[in-house]
């Protein structure tokens, strides 16, 4: 099992891209074009895709630009680096060659659990709401690496998920020695990301490991858990996790409080929905 956890981490050292939805390289490039567009414009869209989101935040955060570990957010990195470098990353963008259920589901899950951290944050009036926001949208970066690296085991996974009922956590734990938490942790940590991002990333499927952030790995776990209890998008799986103890600890918040927050995050899902259908809209009409 060593052994596997071994070859995670070798292969994250090597990983120099990751695939990003055609729609959101489609829509980048007609935004760069516009000399009306604004910077906030391309941070909106940018900030909608945790692979393109995951991409800048590397870029501005590596070694070259000075910066290691003290920018977390997209608009930060975007005015750092300037509208043509962020145009050049994404044109420069692996693409998915198809669609498939679970890389779309993926996505909206992310994108959902961003779009629900948010709310948290600011209900509860914690600092660094859009901090918090990025690293909600990027929780599951793990997965990708797991879906893309190791191809054939996640086949696997997937049986055994659906065969067993049990979650992908458990079973990347069992036959990985690792779970996509620990191994999108690492992975934030080779790119430079700021510990704000790094903690709430490797511990939000367990919180009381979070030392330094542990309020952002809270709403970040907290999030998670109520876009998969709504079932928006597909994370993989269809086990919906307690609520940990240490997560309402931490955010302070009741049940009768959290009935509000549902609610507006219902609300807001509907413009995720939309733009998750205009996304594959786009993409099916370069088919």
């Amino acid at each position: 099992m060593n052994e596997k956890r071994e070859e995670i981490q070798r292969l994250i050292k090597e990983t120099r891209s990751l695939p990003t939805l055609p729609g959101i390289v489609t829509k980048m490039s007609a935004l760069v074009e516009n000399d009306k567009t604004s910077i906030q414009e391309i941070a909106r869209l940018v900030s909608s895709d945790q692979i393109l989101s995951a991409k800048v935040l590397k870029l501005v955060n590596s070694p070259f630009y000075g910066f290691p570990g003290r920018v977390s957010t997209v608009s930060n990195a975007l005015i750092l680096l300037g509208v043509n470098v962020v145009k050049g990353l994404s044109l420069s963008a692996s693409i998915f060659e198809m669609m498939e259920k679970n890389v779309v589901g993926l996505w909206e899950h992310s994108l959902g659990t961003a779009v629900a951290a948010s709310v948290i944050a600011k209900r509860i009036g914690a600092p660094e709401a859009e901090e918090i926001s990025t690293a909600a949208l990027l929780h599951d970066i793990g997965k990708v690496i797991v879906k893309i690296k190791f191809e054939e085991d996640y086949k696997r996974f997937e049986s055994l998920v659906q065969d067993k009922e049990i979650s992908m956590f458990e079973v990347e734990r069992e036959l990985l020695g690792a779970d996509h938490a620990e191994i999108g942790g690492w992975l934030a940590k080779s790119w430079y990301l700021p510990e704000k991002l790094i903690e709430p990333i490797a511990y939000h499927h367990d919180v009381e490991k979070a030392t330094r952030h542990p309020l952002n790995t809270a709403i970040v776990h907290l999030a998670d858990v109520l876009i998969k209890a709504g079932g928006f998008g597909f994370s993989g799986d269809n086990v919906v996790p307690l609520i940990q103890p240490a997560a309402w600890k931490k955010t302070g918040l009741t049940e009768t409080q959290l009935e509000g927050i549902i609610d507006e995050i219902e609300d807001k899902l509907i413009d995720v929905k939309n733009l998750s259908l205009e996304i594959q809209a786009t993409h099916d009409a370069q088919a």
